[in-house]
């Protein structure tokens, strides 16, 4: 799709939270108009404030608010907006909404719909990959479904393997099979779980790969033949199959690797004809190093301040002028990484019951200062309620220093001086 060069002078955010607050902030540093949406619950954010505009989603639900597609173009189209920025969650990887977009003339900050639509279900994804020469986990990855069929690919994969769902995520709709005996219970299971949360109970097998690291890379393209990397996240720090501390670069990873890696990154996004900013996930062997496709998120990371940091780059700014038609303003050769960072996300959750989401408000918040390498993206202020309806993640912790030393040491002083109570 071709993208005609445009001058950007206004942007909805169609999202909520730090994320909503960290795109607002860039938006407002280029003189864009910004329009924030907020639910009943969010009437009086922190990202409804910083807002030019703000318009009312009437409701409390995810359902009835942030992923109301056809209440959000109807705000973009009453407030004059040019463009739509998802964030992450809610609409930001919805092949529908990005089609519908394009289709209603607003600029979507993102991939096209059809590049969405491609990575967002896996077996189609690593089909494409292995075409593409981009190494890919051994396994099954095709339609069949019948649960022999299944039983007898398993077998030729071999033990211990994983069951994923087809358009999973999040570790829903993922097993991890140690014998043939717990396949069809764990098959049954994992089916169950991706057609309650996906509606597709569709499932690829794949060969596990015990305790490996989590290694992913920021890409981004523009409309004019360029994508690059800025080079790779390590992620492995996870609880529950999600997130929870990540760093940039990955630590102990050669130069030779680092280039492979950010290369092979390129290979994927141009393999899909991929536009703007997006992350290829790997996951690698810790003993021989051997990585391999896992999947590619088509949109902006939770994480995406650390490659910030080791790059000087404002990754939303590069956003926002790939979706106005315009290049990448440096070259591969020209981005330099520089020092390492970590994040930390902060949570509001109860630690007297297994860290269980907590709900609330927030009587007490005192974040550490701010300063150039220490970066607080929040979208909560004390006295603000915290809601069952979203995520409990309330901010990012974000610090860079010359070496990854230095930047643990700062990371542990920053969080001894965060405090949260309710």
């Amino acid at each position: 799709m071709t993208v005609a060069t445009c001058v950007l002078d206004s942007l909805l955010i169609a999202n909520r939270g730090e994320i909503a607050c960290r795109i607002l902030r860039t938006a407002k540093k280029l003189g864009i108009r910004v329009v924030s949406v907020y639910s009943d619950i969010d009437t009086h954010a922190l990202h409804v404030k910083l807002a030019d505009e703000a318009y009312r989603l009437e409701g409390v639900t995810s359902l009835d608010t942030y992923l109301n597609q056809t209440k959000i173009l109807e705000i973009a189209r009453d407030a004059k907006c040019q463009a739509i920025h998802p964030g992450y969650g809610f609409l930001s990887e919805n092949v529908e909404f990005a089609r519908a977009c394009e289709q209603n003339g607003v600029l979507f900050v993102g991939p096209s719909s059809e590049a969405i639509r491609t990575m967002g279900i896996k077996s189609t994804s690593k089909e494409i990959m292995l075409k593409a020469g981009v190494p890919v986990i051994p396994g099954y990855h095709g339609n069949e479904q019948d649960q022999q069929f299944l039983r007898d690919q398993a077998e030729q994969i071999g033990y211990p393997l994983m069951i994923k769902a087809v358009r999973g995520g999040g570790g829903k709709g993922m097993r991890i099979v140690s014998s043939s005996s717990a396949f069809q219970s764990q098959l049954e299971s994992a089916q169950r779980e991706s057609a309650s949360s996906f509606n597709d109970s569709q499932v690829l097998l794949e060969r596990f790969i015990p305790n490996p690291r989590h290694v992913e890379v920021q890409i981004i393209g523009d409309h004019h033949g360029n994508t690059v990397y800025l080079y790779e996240r390590d992620c492995s720090v996870q609880r529950r199959h999600q997130k929870i501390i990540e760093e940039a670069p990955a630590p102990g990873i050669s130069a030779e690797l680092r280039t492979q890696l950010g290369n092979t990154g390129v290979r994927v996004a141009r393999a899909v004809n991929y536009h703007n900013a997006g992350t290829v996930e790997f996951i690698m062997d810790r003993t021989t190093e051997e990585f391999y496709f896992m999947e590619m998120n088509t949109r902006l990371q939770v994480e995406h301040p650390i490659s910030e940091m080791i790059t000087g780059v404002d990754l939303v700014q590069w956003q926002l002028m790939v979706a106005s038609g315009q290049k990448l303003p440096l070259t591969q050769e020209e981005l330099q990484l520089k020092g390492h960072a970590f994040e930390t996300r902060i949570y509001a959750e109860n630690p007297y019951e297994n860290f269980m989401p907590g709900a609330g408000t927030l009587t007490h918040l005192q974040p550490p200062q701010p300063s150039d390498s220490v970066r607080i993206e929040t979208g909560v202020q004390e006295g603000d309620e915290v809601s069952v309806h979203y995520d409990p993640m309330i901010s990012k912790l974000v610090v860079w220093d010359e070496n990854r030393t230095l930047a643990l040491n700062k990371m542990k002083r920053a969080l001894s001086q965060y405090q949260v109570g309710h």
